[in-house]
């Protein structure tokens, strides 16, 4: 009997590899391997949604019956704890030996924990898993007065929530700007004096040295590198991911900010592959290497793979987008912006914001704020093979939806 795909990890990107495979009409054993004993599950909701209601049958990804009924064998909860490259297979952590013919590693990230003294006091949360949503959800319960330790995504989302709720919020954030390596400074401004607005206190250029505790041995606020003290019952470290890439380490395989890979997504080992948050891949515009915390390319990843197993063999050359919904706020964002020289910031009627970033007077990204059609102009125009310029957006008053119109039809 063939052996099959073996995927390291059932989050999104590991799912979506699995599903895609079978659309593609792969019939070799496909099996999965997670240390969650939850079934596949979307992680974004974790910080909105399902931090309010708890659902859970709403963020999983299929039922039970669609892994039975697509033979795609899922082991749950297990960690794999070693691979053999020679032999081809890998071992768990309860002695079980599982042979591959391909190895997909999609073990994503896992929260970064700062060298922070007393950063394991029991009221002292994280955000990565339906069980840490469950705990937060719980501590909730009563009114508290919530430190959230980092400034991007998951802890101005989390803050968002928790202040809808009646909750007193303080983000402390190092950077001097929110969600600074990010977006851009017109962006960041923009959430600085909505979250204000809101009721959430930020705290920007001062990061945490250390949890105070009580005698109880809870935490019971944060002091800052400023020296002065912020006073909470419950704290909430959001200080960003690192990848998992130890397996691949160990393995021998090439690691530089996650497991590094190829255009197809294959490392040096023609029989391994890696996708999503754990994978440095080259930028399919730059070359360079890049690591993308992101749900869109790891699906991007996986389709991309999947077709390479099944010897329709591309290269990746997705547009990565992202996005972020904080209170009334859904910031989208097409387009890497990090090596812009150039930035430009239009308001439109309806709250909408858009940020046009250049590089060399070429649009690299557009970061809107509740602006979706703007948002799916920029995904199309990013694409176009001559690229969009700052003079021919400025030309048109920076109208991207009527310019990705006009070049559709003079296509």
């Amino acid at each position: 009997m063939s052996h099959g795909v073996v995927i390291i990890g059932t989050g999104q990107g590991g799912f979506q590899l699995a599903s895609s495979l079978r659309q593609e009409g792969y019939r070799l054993p496909i099996t999965m391997i997670g240390d969650e004993e939850a079934l596949p599950y979307q992680r974004p909701p974790l910080s909105k949604s399902y931090l309010k209601d708890g659902r859970v049958e709403l963020v999983q990804l299929r039922p039970a019956s669609f892994f039975e009924r697509s033979e795609i064998e899922l082991i749950a909860p297990e960690r794999v704890i070693g691979i053999n490259r020679s032999s081809q297979t890998v071992e768990t952590s309860t002695g079980r030996t599982v042979p591959y013919q391909d190895l997909i590693l999609a073990t994503g990230a896992r929260n970064f924990v700062p060298p922070i003294p007393a950063l394991d006091a029991g009221n002292v949360y994280s955000l990565k898993t339906t069980g840490d949503a469950d705990r937060l959800r719980d501590a909730l319960t009563v009114p508290r007065k919530v430190i959230v330790i980092g400034g991007g995504f998951i802890g101005l989302e989390f803050a968002a929530v928790a202040v809808a709720a009646g909750h007193h919020v303080t983000v402390v954030e190092a950077a001097s700007r929110l969600m600074a390596r990010a977006v851009s400074e017109a962006m960041s401004e923009t959430f600085r004096r909505y979250h204000e607005q809101i009721g959430t206190e930020l705290i920007l250029g001062a990061s945490v040295v250390e949890v105070e505790t009580g005698h109880n041995g809870l935490a019971r606020g944060v002091r800052l590198s400023d020296s002065r003290s912020i006073k909470g019952d419950m704290i909430l470290l959001a200080a960003g991911v690192r990848p998992n890439t130890e397996l691949a380490e160990t393995a021998g395989l090439q690691v530089n900010n996650g497991i590094v890979v190829d255009r197809a997504l294959m490392t040096a080992d023609a029989s391994i592959s890696a996708l999503g948050d754990c994978a440095a891949f080259p930028c399919p515009t730059s070359g360079t290497l890049i690591r993308l915390e992101s749900v869109q390319a790891a699906t991007d990843h996986a389709r991309t793979i999947a077709m390479r197993i099944t010897g329709k063999s591309i290269a990746y050359n997705a547009l990565p987008w992202f996005w972020s919904d904080q209170g009334k706020l859904k910031l989208q964002i097409a387009g890497l912006g990090q090596s812009a020289d150039d930035d430009v910031s239009v308001e439109r009627p309806g709250g909408r914001q858009l940020v046009f970033r250049f590089k060399m007077g070429k649009l690299v990204c557009l970061e809107t704020i509740n602006a979706a059609g703007e948002h799916m102009a920029a995904r199309q125009l990013l694409r176009h093979p001559n690229g969009v310029s700052l003079d021919a957006l400025a030309a048109r008053d920076f109208d991207i939806v009527g310019l990705a119109k006009a070049l559709k039809e003079t296509a």
